[in-house]
């Protein structure tokens, strides 16, 4: 027999099918409480099966969990135990170890101090020749600074000295011969002005090129005008970015060393041609390289040495030419003199090269730039120019002396006697001037 629910009408009563007859039953509640009653039963019966196996499970699975844990804590204590005493066997072991260790130590260390106990005796004894020697050199350097002292003293005599009959002799030459003076200098200027200018038109109505061209043949120009006793030769095209060299010879036709010239005509300066002027210096074997331009760096307004690189402004050039000519005839003439003597060479590069010559150099290069500019006032201002003129000759004469006393003081006695400025040759010089 089955039971279903009737699939028609309002009522939805469930019924049972008889297998048998096949007539369906409705199942009303009288007949179906004993049939729920029984099946609920059953399920509460089962339901509590379930919940006693439930907490018979777990009553099983706490115990085992206690037994895990007190298992944990027992392994827990033994490998504690093990550690303890592996560690207190490492620990004797290690202190074993440092006690020889330390033990080493100290018999290197007991053997380093003793070989540092002996270089500190030698080094003592070292020091104490050190001290010795160097006492030696400050006494020698006392007395030569002395001797300095001394022969400075014995030119600043022969100048002033010099200086009065100069002023004596000037002021007995006529105002005619100073007219005539002035005048062929105003030509000479004049005419050099003319020149110049002429350059000039022909230089900016060419190219950027031929500008700098006219720019190297004016330089070639001006070299050979002023210093008749050198060869000055242009550098070939291609061969280097140089332009001029410049082989200065001594008083009879001795070389005394090269001067490596490089005109620029731009508007503004480059760093670049100081490395380029240097490679072409080391190329060719010149003493001194020198570049004349127009742009300058920032730091300069006439002349200074920059980066190994003399740079000046081509109103500069002849004068600083004159300079660095007359230093490598007198460290030629030098060389020669004191050959083998490798100290006093670097003391002359020393100066060459140091702040007391750039000086030197500046007050000449001054003092001529101060003359050219007062010619142009002389013919309107004669008597109190010629003053003037007379003070920046004596300036000039002072500070040439000044150089060649700094140059003697470090040669010595080696270094031959200059004539030119003694006192009966410096009278010469003011005489022209007049």
């Amino acid at each position: 027999m089955s039971l279903r629910a009737t699939g028609a009408g309002a009522s939805h009563e469930p019924t049972l099918h008889c297998p048998n007859c096949n007539h369906e039953i409705k199942l009303t509640e009288s007949l179906a409480a004993p049939l729920l009653e029984e099946t609920r039963q059953r399920f509460n019966e089962q339901l509590a099966a379930k919940d006693a196996e439930v907490a018979r499970k777990t009553e099983a699975l706490r115990k085992e969990q206690d037994a895990v844990a007190r298992a944990r804590e027992q392994i827990e204590d033994q490998v504690a135990q093990r550690l303890t005493a592996e560690r207190s066997q490492l620990v004797a072991a290690e202190a074993k170890k440092a006690r020889e260790a330390v033990a080493g130590d100290m018999q290197a260390k007991a053997a380093e101090t003793a070989e540092l106990r002996k270089n500190l005796e030698a080094s003592d004894a070292k020091l104490a020749e050190a001290q010795q020697a160097q006492a030696e050199v400050i006494r020698k350097e006392r007395a030569l600074a002395d001797e300095r002292r001394e022969m400075d003293l014995t030119i600043e005599k022969r100048v002033q000295a010099s200086v009065d009959d100069i002023r004596a002799k000037a002021k007995q030459e006529s105002d005619e011969a100073a007219r005539l003076k002035v005048a062929e200098k105003d030509q000479t200027i004049e005419s050099m002005s003319r020149t110049i200018e002429e350059l000039k038109r022909k230089a900016e109505q060419g190219s950027q090129q031929s500008q700098g061209e006219v720019f190297e043949v004016e330089l070639e120009e001006l070299l050979r005008g002023k210093f008749p006793m050198d060869a000055i030769e242009p550098v070939a095209k291609g061969e280097l970015g140089a332009d001029v060299i410049q082989q200065v010879n001594g008083s009879v036709g001795q070389p005394a060393g090269m001067i490596l010239w490089e005109s620029k005509r731009t508007k503004a300066w480059s760093d670049g041609w100081l490395a380029k002027l240097r490679e072409d210096q080391r190329r060719c074997g010149a003493d001194v390289a020198l570049i004349i331009s127009h742009a300058l760096p920032k730091h300069i307004e006439h002349f200074d040495l920059v980066a190994g690189v003399w740079v000046a402004h081509p109103r500069c050039a002849l004068a600083l030419a004159v300079a660095l000519r007359q230093s490598l005839i007198e460290i030629s003439s030098s060389r020669l003199v004191q050959q083998g003597q490798q100290t006093k060479m670097e003391q002359v590069y020393e100066y060459l090269t140091g702040t007391r010559f750039r000086q030197r150099v500046d007050a000449v290069v001054e003092k001529f730039n101060d003359m050219r500019e007062d010619l142009d006032k002389e013919r309107k201002f004669m008597g109190r120019q010629w003053a003037k003129r007379e003070t920046q000759i004596v300036a000039v004469i002072e500070s040439t002396v000044g150089m060649v006393g700094d140059l003697q003081a470090i040669a010595g006695k080696a270094m031959p006697e200059i004539t030119s400025l003694d006192t009966p040759m410096l009278e010469g010089p003011g005489a022209a001037a007049a």
